[in-house]
């Protein structure tokens, strides 16, 4: 046992070390993939904080009111994040007054010239959506016009399309046919295009009217003619002819000479640019100005490394740590195996009453259990050994002394070795025979060696028999032995051991039958078994003795007199021709009433 817990706790030590050990270099080898991954996900993290600073600046004038969205930025993504002005004046920043700005510039936050590669939907303009300005509706012209748009969706509805709703960055509701299964389809309404501003929606079917909410409110008109003015002002600057057309609604340059451009149609560059430049003169005053964005983790700066003294106490630690458990496992894996060797020498020493009492669960448990069952099992069976030995000694020594007795009296002068003596010679000579027989069945039975010898055979003939063969002792003891079969089932069996398995139950039924009784032997089928029955109005047997019935030399009456039963190894011979068949061997039994023998065989056996 000393072994095994040097063995355990060694392991626990040594797969601690290795465990440090591997865990340190993978956290050193796996330090560049980590930094990569980590630099991936600041990329991301950067353009969702610049994404929403965009989104603030293109709704608000100024940045007065950027700390409480600024703070909420940073802790969600847990970083450092800073506003700074063009000319270098701090708006806001996450950290704490007087740390130092990141050194190096992470974005710039403008709305009217937004970066490309961080907001791709501003790749025409580079003006941002959300910048809307003018543009931007009142609540009661919004609530108006989606509640036209409803009107006309459940309209278009009507007519068999599927229609989806949404709202612009303006606030005015955008109508899109989807096509009858839901996916959305080419249908003369325009689906919204990028711009902040939506197109007009023109009737899709006669009798829906879409004026109701495409027709431009007076803030939008407003908003156009001030942008129109604008581009006019560009157009002339550079020899333009500003009447050619004008900005619509959804922002694109409407040609008065082609009404409307077809859509593949592009302005030329002159239009295309005097156009974005209005819209930034426009929105200028409702934007806040340029910033630049600083982006760095909390710690940035602070050049804190862990000390290789803390990762060594780390260490230490752990091993401590592990070699602390890995001793209390092991004295408790160690306690009940020893308890295990020591029941075991204690057998082993000849003390078959040894048993173990292990108060844990699991492996160590189930293995308790089965000890204390074998120990059991060796117990009865030593036990049942020392009875077999006693039982046929007995049976053995009244045979032999009768035998001796009367040879040796002959041999004295006696008596006379008359025909009458050497009949009752003879007999005893018989039943010392029949002994060994039947103890030779049993020890070629337990070896697996007892040979059958199957075939068809008629239950019924083989009853009758049986019954043939005992009907001459039967009514000499004035009772009555009948057969009832059923149908006579086909059986496969050998014919001889199945007759002596009968005869024995027979026998057994004649001996504890009173006069005027009844003993009947019947068969019948039972799906793919056959059963024989054996059913006496004997004595019968109390309930407490029924589960040694089939015990070898078991007899209820213990003074093992002939005139009360046999040797007590007939019923063995009877369970263990059942079983050599595959079957088995029952008894019921109602003292005073009847007992019943049983034996259950397949009807189909392989020769």
């Amino acid at each position: 046992m000393r072994s095994l817990f040097a063995r355990l706790l060694t392991s626990s030590a040594v797969v601690a070390v290795c465990s440090i050990t591997a865990t340190a270099w993978l956290a050193a080898s796996s330090t560049s993939g980590a930094i990569r991954q980590e630099q991936g996900q600041t990329l991301a993290s950067d353009a969702r904080i610049n994404n929403s600073l965009l989104g603030y600046a293109s709704r608000h004038s100024d940045w007065s009111g950027v700390a409480g969205t600024l703070r909420d930025l940073a802790a969600q993504n847990s970083r450092r994040i800073a506003l700074v002005t063009e000319n270098g004046t701090l708006i806001a920043d996450s950290a704490t007054a007087g740390t130092p700005l990141p050194a190096k510039v992470s974005a710039v936050v403008d709305p009217l010239a937004v970066d490309v590669t961080l907001v791709p939907g501003a790749a025409r303009d580079r003006i941002d959506p959300r910048a809307v300005g003018p543009f931007l509706l009142s609540a009661r012209d919004r609530a108006r016009l989606r509640k036209a748009a409803d009107a006309y969706a459940a309209c278009v509805g009507r007519t068999g399309q599927a229609v989806q709703v949404t709202v612009s960055n303006t606030g005015r509701p955008l109508v899109t046919t989807l096509g009858q299964g839901g996916g959305q389809e080419p249908s003369p309404m325009p689906s919204p295009v990028p711009s902040p501003m939506p197109t007009e929606v023109p009737v899709v079917v006669d009798v829906c009217d879409a004026t109701g909410f495409s027709t431009p409110t007076r803030t939008e008109k407003a908003a156009l003619k001030q942008l129109n003015l604008l581009v006019g002002k560009c157009l002339k600057g550079k020899g333009k002819d500003t009447g050619r057309g004008s900005v619509g609604l959804d922002l694109t340059w409407v040609s008065r000479e082609e009404q409307p451009m077809p859509p593949v149609a592009e302005p030329d560059q002159v239009i295309s640019s005097c156009v974005v430049t209005a819209r930034r003169e426009q929105l200028d005053p409702y934007v806040a100005p340029a910033a630049y964005l600083y982006i760095g983790s909390p710690d940035e700066g602070t050049g804190q490394r862990i000390p290789l003294p803390s990762i060594a106490g780390a260490a230490l630690l752990v091993l401590v740590l592990t070699v602390g458990v890995s001793v209390m496992a092991a004295r408790r894996l160690v306690r009940p195996v020893n308890a295990l060797t020591h029941a075991a020498q204690r057998m082993r020493d000849g003390d078959s009453s040894a048993r173990v009492t292990v108060r844990t669960t699991g492996e160590i448990s189930e293995l308790a259990t089965a000890f204390n069952e074998m120990s059991e099992h060796l117990q009865r069976m030593e036990e049942q050994r020392k009875a077999m030995v006693s039982d046929i000694s007995h049976e053995l020594r009244t045979p032999l002394s009768n035998l001796r007795g009367w040879l040796e009296a002959t041999q004295d002068g006696v008596a006379e070795l008359d025909p009458a003596l050497i009949a009752s010679l003879v007999e005893e000579i018989l039943l010392l025979q029949h002994i060994v027989d039947d103890l030779q069945e049993l020890a070629l039975a337990d070896a697996g060696k007892l040979r059958l010898h199957v075939e068809p055979l008629h239950l019924g003939d083989l009853l009758d028999q049986v019954t043939t063969a005992h009907r001459g002792r039967a009514e000499a003891a004035g009772l009555t032995l009948t057969t009832v079969v059923t149908d006579d089932p086909p059986l496969t069996a050998d014919p001889v051991r199945l007759r002596q398995a009968i005869g024995n139950l027979v026998t057994n039924s004649l001996r504890y039958t009173p006069r005027g009784g009844h003993i009947t032997l019947g068969a019948r089928q039972d799906g793919d078994q056959v059963v024989i029955e054996v059913t006496d109005t004997g004595v019968g047997i109390p309930a407490e003795h029924l589960p040694h019935v089939f015990d070898r030399f078991w007899r209820a009456e213990k003074s093992r007199n002939r005139q009360t039963g046999g040797s007590g190894l007939g019923l063995a011979i009877v369970r263990n021709l059942a079983e050599a068949h595959g079957g088995t061997a029952t008894v019921a039994s109602v003292p005073g009433v009847r007992t019943t023998f049983t034996l259950r065989l397949p009807s189909q056996q392989e020769p």
